[in-house]
């Protein structure tokens, strides 16, 4: 659906926090899910006495033992106390500043009996603290193992054991029509269900705010509201399938549709953070966008389904594989593509090194391709958290200045940013060849003075980046990690 017709339906992301679900437009709810961790965990399997009845019953009083609320504490800016120092005096500081902190409430599922927990990213971004709250009472301060925001996914981890997790089931079986269950905290409600059916699948409605955003979405007609973020969404046999993670609505409340992400999906991601405390994010190099019309005329195609290669990275894995822009993907894997968020789905769920094959057609003839997938760097490598600094945590790249450039310039500090990555440098607006003199006010030098910088900060934390553009002037950018 065309996105100027969802902008005014208030689609975008909860943020699980009900404090702040009855003044936003936008909402998302989400659900969770468990993966192969890189230790054994034990999952439940299909519970007895659940059939693809419409019998929810079972697999409803299962599942709420497995969902839990995740309660949050924001600090929203700050206010100023007259009161406090009318009565108490300045004494000898300036009158002081007091944070201002919001709870938030939202969802989470249960994935190991150890601890694990998935939930969405919006759910606990920029949370102070993190709390959950089993299902028996029970209440944990909750450590964030790791987030993806190009998924809206986070794993938590409390210190308890003999957890009841969810069972996982094989979104890319869903079938449209096929019962399935909401269950969550909406609105502070504990141990809510719901239900409704599968609407369509791999929809995409433009609610992540990240270049490398996923959004294949389930549809579903099940009522979720501000506070199912992170809770689950099952089928009639108890097994989690897929993450509730936004609503249409005009009014902040469930309107008629809500949106989730796949388990499979889900199960990938979790996997990766669990592994290596970061998502391995696997890319075909190429540029695509969904067949129309207009296209398929102009374009002289006999298809009118598929995704449409626009264009084709030069060394990606598309190019190194043989494919040419104007192909037409109509199969992955396994996986029938009809639009390229189908496509999409399918990437999402695998790594840099995994082999994938493409089935396209190119005048009007099939023809398969064996794809070897690679990072955003062009290559094969996984790698873990600890090993990224945090320079590179920021998808750009950094060059010393020569001696001659400082001379020419006029200075004597400064790094290039050679190229700001596609990450929040860009969106900052940083452009390639950005001369960086201070960074949060401290001169830089070298790329290592970068990184001693970058370091120590938590996300959240500001960044000012003070230079001069590749025209020579002045230009300051500032954005949050």
């Amino acid at each position: 659906m065309d996105k100027k017709i969802w902008m005014p339906l208030g689609l975008g992301l909860a943020g699980g926090l009900l404090a702040f679900g009855a003044v936003k437009t936008m909402e998302t709810i989400a659900g969770s899910g468990w993966m192969p961790l890189h230790a054994p965990v034990q999952t439940v399997a299909n519970v007895p006495g659940i059939t693809s009845s419409t019998d929810f019953s079972a697999a409803a009083e299962n599942a709420v033992h497995s969902v839990v609320h995740v309660k949050t504490s924001v600090e929203q800016g700050y206010y100023f106390n007259p009161f406090r120092d009318f009565f108490f005096g300045f004494g000898e500081q300036a009158p002081q500043m007091t944070p201002r902190i919001v709870q938030g409430s939202g969802s989470g599922v249960v994935i190991s009996k150890d601890g694990y927990i998935v939930t969405n990213n919006h759910v606990i971004d920029k949370a102070k603290e993190v709390r959950v709250s089993l299902n028996d009472n029970r209440e944990y301060v909750a450590e964030v193992v790791g987030t993806d925001p190009t998924t809206d996914l986070a794993v938590l981890k409390i210190k308890a054991d003999n957890l009841q997790p969810l069972a996982f089931g094989n979104s890319d079986l869903l079938r449209l029509g096929e019962w399935v269950m909401a269950v969550g905290n909406p609105f502070n409600l504990t141990s809510t269900v719901t239900a409704g059916i599968i609407s369509a699948k791999g929809r995409s409605i433009n609610i992540i705010d990240n270049q490398s955003a996923i959004e294949a979405f389930i549809q579903t007609d099940a009522a979720v509201n501000p506070g199912n973020s992170g809770g689950a969404l099952i089928n009639t046999m108890g097994e989690l399938v897929g993450i509730n993670t936004a609503i249409s609505t005009r009014t902040g409340s469930y309107e008629g549709y809500s949106f989730a992400v796949p388990v499979n999906i889900v199960s990938k991601v979790v996997d990766d953070i669990t592994r290596y405390g970061m998502v391995q994010r696997a890319y075909l190099g190429v540029t695509l966008s969904d067949l129309t019309p207009e296209l398929t005329k102009e374009m002289n195609l006999n298809v009118t389904q598929g995704a449409f290669l626009t264009d084709v990275v030069a060394g990606g894995a598309a190019e190194k594989a043989g494919l040419q822009r104007g192909d037409v993907v109509v199969r992955a894997g396994s996986k029938t593509v009809t639009r390229m968020n189908e496509l999409l789905e399918v990437v999402g769920a695998k790594r840099p090194g995994d082999k994938l094959t493409v089935t396209v057609l190119r005048d009007g003839k099939s023809r398969d391709f064996e794809l070897t997938l690679r990072n955003r760097e062009g290559n094969t490598d996984l790698v873990k958290k600890d090993d990224m600094t945090a320079v590179s945590s920021l998808g750009a790249r950094f060059e010393p200045l020569t001696a001659e450039e400082k001379r020419n310039l006029g200075l004597r500090a400064g790094v290039k940013i050679t190229d700001p990555g596609t990450g929040k440098l860009r969106r900052a607006g940083v452009p390639a060849g950005f001369v960086l003199v201070k960074l949060n006010n401290v001169l830089v030098n070298t790329v290592e003075d970068v990184q001693k910088i970058i370091g120590p900060l938590k996300p959240g934390d500001g960044i000012l980046l003070q230079g001069y553009r590749p025209d020579g002037g002045a230009d300051f950018y500032a954005f949050g990690l």
